[in-house]
């Protein structure tokens, strides 16, 4: 089967779930925080490196060979589960914008670390290390388009955020 498939349920739960539960949603996951310097980099590799993930596994088939399959399917599931309340839980943001619900309590970014999740499980069942170079590389750059983002949401809700931050952590 091939690898691409995978990739189906990301898309029907970014555009099909968030947009079913509030018609902003999509515009306001598709929003980049202001990039300062090294961001801008960042925010480029980041987006190539989608590109090229997602590329790649059209090029990848699913293997089915090993007790690796069944570590992927469970980490891929795990992923997709954790992006799809991610989601719910970022479609109804506090009245001033800010997520506090779900998973918006033990991590400030679920979704970013969703994707990772996600991603790995497609890594475990492809059996590839280049996939898993890219999705290292993806996730360095994810983590400075988080930076520019906290210093966004710092300027945009001021000490509000800043509460949270020092409540929830940036990652689990």
């Amino acid at each position: 089967m091939n690898a691409f498939l995978t990739v189906i349920p990301i898309i029907l739960i970014r555009y099909g779930l968030l947009s079913a539960i509030n018609k902003e949603g999509p515009k306001r996951a598709g929003f980049f925080a202001p990039l300062l310097g090294k961001e801008k980099v960042a925010f480029w590799i980041y987006q190539i490196m989608t590109a090229l993930i997602l590329l790649f596994l059209l090029l990848l088939k699913i293997r089915t060979d090993s007790h690796w399959f069944y570590i992927g399917l469970l980490i891929y599931i795990l992923g997709i589960v954790l992006y799809a309340v991610s989601i719910v839980n970022y479609a109804n943001p506090k009245m001033n914008g800010i997520n506090v619900n779900g998973l918006f309590r033990i991590s400030r970014n679920p979704m970013y670390i969703s994707y990772f999740i996600y991603f790995l499980g497609c890594v475990f069942l492809t059996h590839s290390w280049i996939l898993l170079g890219l999705l290292i590389v993806f996730q360095i750059s994810a983590h400075w388009i988080i930076l520019s983002e906290e210093r966004w949401c710092i300027k945009k809700f001021g000490e509000e955020y800043i509460k949270y931050m020092n409540r929830v952590r940036r990652y689990f």
